[in-house]
């Protein structure tokens, strides 16, 4: 349901705030903008295998959702009853369980053996599934793909089966009616974020020195949500398309929502320069001892890397230097070394989307070893462990015979010295009998 009311007041903010920053900041799933369109950037390449999902033009950038709503309210009927007594949770989430647990629906049946044979042991885990499912599909009444051809991943994959479940009970028990009670909840929560979250966003756009054109083609979406376990901010991202969706809670999920923003100006700065990135993959051997880093940041640089830029901005903004300290205690090793190139960046006037290859190019292999050799990882228990060392050196390899040749000609040839990079291509033929050099040379 559109909610125009709000376009109005973020076009004031942003209006304000443009004038003092100088970044525009697109406003609204309509594309209202501080600025006139220019032509269209290049786009970032998608990372395999999520394809770009389309978005509803007409869909605000603070909204609720009818395919999320009604995946939990199934849930809901089927079982799910995670932090259901907690204080923040939403009255209207005991409201609705209430009610359809009073009707003798074939449709909750088939549900609640659904859920049974889905179900997890970790209750935002289970959660999580069903976020991913409800941001691909469509709403009533058929709760289809957005995209049916497009590689979905793995834990929404799990939930096959369940859109016909969806219509049927949206059918059966006039779901259409809850979700027309629910507006003015929906309606509540949202004037509650929408000025905190366009300040947020502006801030961070003020940061990174954005203007409006950097939107073109990609799409950031924020859903509330009446009826899931309270205090959850959980992000999704599907190729261009970013997500952020927060449940009821005592304060508002205002860190979750910008953290999810970073990562939709910075992830597609990762794609870019990955190639760059992983020239400094060795200094990932540090973080391979961190007990509370997630598995997925040991084993892809790239995503280590952007998440150590985004918390060292977090720092940045808020003026919070501890931040630095216990996101590498935690594992994220390039953080003090991302947060003082961004000083550096802040004195300077390029935009961040030109200036990160610096932030790569500045990391020092020998500079971060001596850092690290004063980290000490925090634990799951709260205590501290020692940092386990890099397996391998990080220094290059001292070159010599052929291989040292043959860096010398490549040097030479770099430098227009043709003369001396033939010799010494010549002499590589000469002096080793191995094919890959011979190859190169």
């Amino acid at each position: 349901m559109p909610r125009l009311k709000y376009i109005a007041p973020l076009l004031a903010l942003a209006s304000s705030v443009f004038a003092q920053s100088q970044v525009g900041v697109q406003l609204g799933g309509k594309g209202v903008s501080t600025q006139k369109p220019v032509e269209r950037r290049e786009k970032a390449p998608d990372r395999p295998p999520i394809r770009r999902m389309v978005v509803p033009q007409s869909q605000n950038q603070l909204d609720g959702n009818q395919a999320l709503f009604t995946v939990l309210a199934a849930i809901n009927a089927a079982g799910y009853d995670a932090e259901i007594n907690a204080a923040s949770t939403h009255p209207f989430r005991h409201a609705l369980r209430t009610e359809l647990g009073t009707k003798n629906l074939e449709s909750i049946y088939q549900l609640k053996r659904f859920f049974k044979e889905h179900q997890l042991k970790d209750p935002n885990a289970e959660l999580s599934q069903y976020i991913s499912y409800a941001l691909l599909i469509n709403g009533a009444p058929e709760f289809d793909y957005r995209d049916p051809d497009m590689v979905r991943p793995p834990d929404a994959t799990s939930l096959e089966g369940l859109s016909p479940l969806l219509a049927a009970l949206y059918k059966e028990a006039n779901l259409e009616t809850y979700w027309q009670r629910a507006q003015p909840f929906y309606d509540q929560l949202i004037a509650q974020y929408h000025e905190p979250v366009s300040r947020a966003i502006l801030e961070a756009n003020a940061f990174a020195r954005n203007t409006t054109n950097s939107y073109l083609g990609r799409h950031f979406q924020i859903y509330v949500d009446l009826l899931g376990a309270p205090n959850q901010s959980q992000a999704r991202s599907y190729g261009d398309d970013y997500f952020v969706v927060v449940t009821p809670s005592a304060e508002l999920q205002l860190d979750g929502i910008r953290h999810g923003y970073l990562h939709f100006l910075i992830d597609p700065l990762g794609i870019k320069y990955g190639e760059e990135i992983n020239k400094k993959h060795a200094l990932g051997d540090y973080a391979q001892g961190a007990a509370l880093l997630p598995e997925r940041y040991k084993t892809d640089f790239v995503d280590l890397t952007t998440e150590c830029i985004i918390k060292a901005m977090e720092a940045r903004l808020d003026h919070q230097p501890s931040k630095v300290e216990r996101a590498m205690k935690e594992g994220y090793v390039l953080t003090a070394a991302m947060a003082e190139q961004l000083a550096v960046y802040e004195s300077q006037e390029v935009a961040l989307r030109l200036y990160f290859p610096n932030l790569i190019t500045a990391l020092d292999f020998r500079r971060e070893e001596q850092r690290m050799s004063k980290i000490e990882f925090a634990s799951k228990d709260g205590a501290s462990a020692r940092v386990v060392r890099p397996a391998r050196s990080l220094e290059a390899p001292v070159l010599t015979g052929a291989a040292k040749t043959l860096d010398d000609a490549e040097s030479a040839y770099a430098a227009r010295d043709l003369a001396r990079a033939k010799q010494n291509f010549l002499k590589v033929m000469e002096q080793t009998a191995e094919q890959p050099l011979h190859a190169k040379a």
